[in-house]
């Protein structure tokens, strides 16, 4: 019985250990100024969290704007090749980094506050670096984007970003940015 439960407390502490990547994130602007921390769900998105860690690893993340951001619903960010805080980021939303696309990895995981899930085009197998942070439940988008994580810490940041205008929730002027985007 005691070798049982240990082999269980070993196997319970190596599976935690296995699905613990987490993104920090420095956000910096005119509304937002603070650390927001994504929990990373490896086991349900395994090629989108690996693109992502990637990403960060690489420095790719820092400066991004979010370039959308819609009242209510979400603010989205990750345009790795035309979302650069102080350049022109008149295209911030239709970029993306040099790796292909990747297929869609859809869950059971609904869109509540605070979930992240991946940008795309029309296409459900076009996401690549794009992502975007509920700031409400968006039940009609379960199913239909990749599901990657979830806000565990500052989603008081999450909710102070600018505000974009329009029903398409353009950011214009000074759009808050990722500072710095490191894998914990």
């Amino acid at each position: 019985m005691h070798r049982f439960f240990l082999s269980f407390l070993i196997f319970m502490v190596s599976t935690m250990c296995a699905f613990s990547a987490k993104l920090e994130i420095s956000i910096k602007g005119e509304g937002a100024n603070g650390i927001v921390v994504i929990d990373l769900f490896e086991e349900i998105a395994p090629l989108h969290v690996e693109r992502m860690l990637g990403l960060a690893s690489k420095g790719k993340y820092d400066g991004i704007v979010f370039h959308r951001v819609i009242e209510g619903f979400m603010a989205q960010t990750g345009d790795v090749q035309f979302g650069k805080v102080g350049g022109d980021f008149s295209m911030a939303g239709r970029g993306a980094s040099d790796m292909p696309d990747l297929p869609a990895e859809f869950s059971n995981i609904p869109f509540d506050r605070g979930i992240v899930g991946m940008a795309r085009a029309q296409n459900p197998d076009s996401a690549n670096s794009q992502f975007f942070i509920m700031f409400n439940e968006g039940y009609f988008l379960n199913g239909q984007y990749t599901v990657v994580g979830k806000v565990v810490e500052g989603m008081d940041v999450i909710d102070a970003i600018k505000l974009g205008l329009g029903s398409n929730g353009s950011v214009l002027g000074s759009p808050d940015f990722m500072e710095q985007v490191r894998p914990q």
